[in-house]
């Protein structure tokens, strides 16, 4: 059941979007915006504007946009409801009760108190660590080089040596043995009955991104197997959708995450500042990892561990993340074998430069290919290149195809060969046809160029645009052009809540994106309002305004003219009398004058 449209705007309206933006972003006023840096995607010069008069936010750069509440959305990885119920609680605005059926109300209840149980048993760990009989464990952190800070921030923790500790504890706040059964905290087999899952192991609590516990990773103290153990997959706990470290990365101002492996990489990048760094937990990378890294980032630099093992989760990992639209380069930390151990060896400002020599995934696939040929011999050489064409040929974009044959070209020139050998062999290949399996074709995702606007979807967005920023235009616009006009389905659902909202009297976009609770539905529809065209004197106004009048009707008789029946005589005579209305009105263009005032 969702909330009535009364109350999300009432909260709406009581949350400020600049008071509540500033809250994250710098901003500084021009006129009547106000800008500042985005914080959804890495920049020098501010292109992220916030205006009052619209109470909405936009990025020239990235394209982030919506009104409050996709913004606390986009920022906090929030639900809807869950950034309806933040701002309700900022503005102080009591939601009323919702009625759940029967089925939904018990899921909620028992997710919630799974969490809870999950809260409970990582202070119980924490707490623990800091006993006598958490001393070893504790030693360990220490000798790491994990500093108290550092404990405390990662909540880190020690399950005891005695194997019902925890279940008692839980078990004196009253929860019954089916809810801790499904916490993935416990055993259970008919000689011991219910027993703790964790004993004698340093705790690493796993938070989703919204800084709930929802697992638990622990390393043994000792020489007892396994040597890492990992809570198992709950109503709560997902493996491949959630990534070690990332409540903290996702803050990053860096606009790249680093993938690494384990939960010290992660732990000693942090403290020695690289608070961008992440981790699966104890799976391979997956596509349920990859579409959440796409959620905070453009660009990921997969920081394995130097042996083979290391290196087959690069290659692996490599495809996927191209597939979700995110760019990857690899770090190399050669001689060290892992990002703990090259920290501690070198330091921080020497972990910097190896990040900032990453190699780039393509080329490094490259260099992994060559291994494994003898390039010593003309026949491996050939081979080799001929493994490097079939590589190209994944690239379904002929400038980057070109631009990594010249790489390729510079790496191994000393093998004799050229660009223009090196793309004959490719063009060779795809003429005799690759195996469709073999060629990876990245999805289409926000990471892939965006397409640009055609000169009709330009004019309808400027329309658009116009509106919501002069309404005292409608007026106007009303005598020549209708929602039916707007070709784009979106546009045109946009152009009818507009006009809705002029008959009503009040033209409001912030309380139009209400009713588009996607995130990317209304990081387009807040496009819609944020379309620029350089206009300086009148003459220029009402020049760009005929042009998208002109233009937008003009779409919108040629797509009326594809859909229409043949049969269809008196629509037929109404297309007819239409165009001509359209021509008589080209003649007379200058009568379409328009203020911006």
């Amino acid at each position: 059941m969702r909330y009535s449209d009364d109350i999300i705007e009432e909260v709406r309206m009581k949350n400020d979007i600049v008071d509540v933006v500033s809250q994250y972003v710098k901003l500084n006023r021009r006129g009547n915006t106000y800008f500042g840096l985005c914080p959804f995607h890495n920049e020098k010069t501010p292109s992220f504007s916030v205006t009052p008069s619209k109470q909405m936010y936009y990025c020239f750069g990235c394209g982030a946009g919506g009104n409050v509440y996709n913004f606390v959305m986009e920022y906090e990885n929030y639900t809807f409801g869950e950034a309806l119920q933040h701002l309700a609680d900022r503005a102080g605005v009591q939601l009323p009760k919702i009625e759940y059926s029967r089925e939904a109300k018990e899921k909620a209840e028992k997710r919630a108190t799974l969490l809870e149980i999950n809260k409970l048993a990582a202070s119980y760990f924490y707490y623990q660590l800091r006993r006598e009989n958490g001393s070893q464990a504790y030693a360990y952190l220490i000798n790491r080089g994990v500093s108290e800070d550092t404990i405390k921030k990662f909540g880190l923790g020690y399950s005891d040596k005695y194997s019902d500790d925890l279940y008692k504890f839980l078990k004196s706040k009253n929860y019954s043995d089916d809810l801790l059964r499904e916490s993935g905290l416990f055993n259970v087999d008919e000689r011991h009955g219910m027993y703790d899952k964790f004993w004698n192991r340093v705790i690493f609590p796993i938070m989703d991104v919204n800084n709930r516990v929802i697992g638990f990773g622990g390393r043994v103290m000792g020489d007892g197997k396994p040597k890492y153990l990992n809570s198992p997959e709950t109503k709560i706990f997902d493996k491949s959708r959630n990534l070690y470290g990332l409540n903290i990365a996702r803050t990053t101002r860096k606009n790249y995450l680093i993938l690494c492996e384990g939960y010290m990489d992660v732990i000693s990048m942090h403290q020695a500042g690289f608070t961008n760094a992440v981790a699966s937990l104890g799976t391979a990378l997956t596509s349920g990892h990859a579409s959440l890294l796409k959620r905070y980032t453009q660009e990921v630099l997969l920081l394995y561990d130097s042996d083979d093992a290391g290196v087959r989760a690069a290659l692996r990992a490599i495809p996927i993340l191209r597939e979700a639209g995110i760019t990857s380069r690899v770090v190399s930390l050669k001689p060290h074998k892992d990002p703990d151990e090259f920290i501690k060896a070198l330091g921080g400002e020497e972990f910097e430069k190896r990040l900032e020599r990453a190699m780039d995934s393509f080329m490094f696939r490259i260099h992994m290919a060559q291994k494994e040929f003898t390039m010593e011999e003309p026949q491996g050489q050939n081979r080799f290149f001929e493994r490097c064409a079939q590589m190209l040929l994944e690239l379904s974009d002929e400038l980057e195809r070109n631009l990594y044959i010249e790489a390729i070209v510079k790496d191994y020139r000393g093998y004799g060969i050229s660009v223009e050998d090196l793309r004959k062999r490719v063009n060779t290949l795809a003429l005799k046809g690759t195996p469709a399996e073999q060629r990876v074709q990245p999805k289409t995702t926000g990471a892939q160029p965006k397409k640009r606007d055609s000169a009709s979807e330009k004019a309808q967005k400027l329309m658009l645009t116009w509106l919501v920023t002069y309404p005292g235009i409608f007026d106007t616009v009303v005598r020549y052009i209708q929602p039916s006009d707007f070709v784009v389905p979106l546009y045109r659902q946009v152009a009818e809540m507009l006009y809705q909202q002029h008959e009503d009297g009040d033209v409001n976009p912030a309380r139009l994106m209400n009713a588009f609770i996607d995130s990317e539905e209304q990081r387009e529809v807040s496009s819609l309002f944020n379309a620029t065209i350089h206009l300086e004197t009148p003459e220029e106004q009402n020049r760009a305004f005929s042009d998208a009048v002109l233009r937008i009707r003009d779409e919108s008789l040629k797509e009326k003219n594809k859909t229409l029946d043949p049969a269809d005589m008196k629509g037929l005579q109404e297309l007819v009398k239409a165009k001509k209305d359209l021509e008589d009105l080209r003649r007379k263009r200058q009568q379409l004058h328009i203020s911006f005032e």
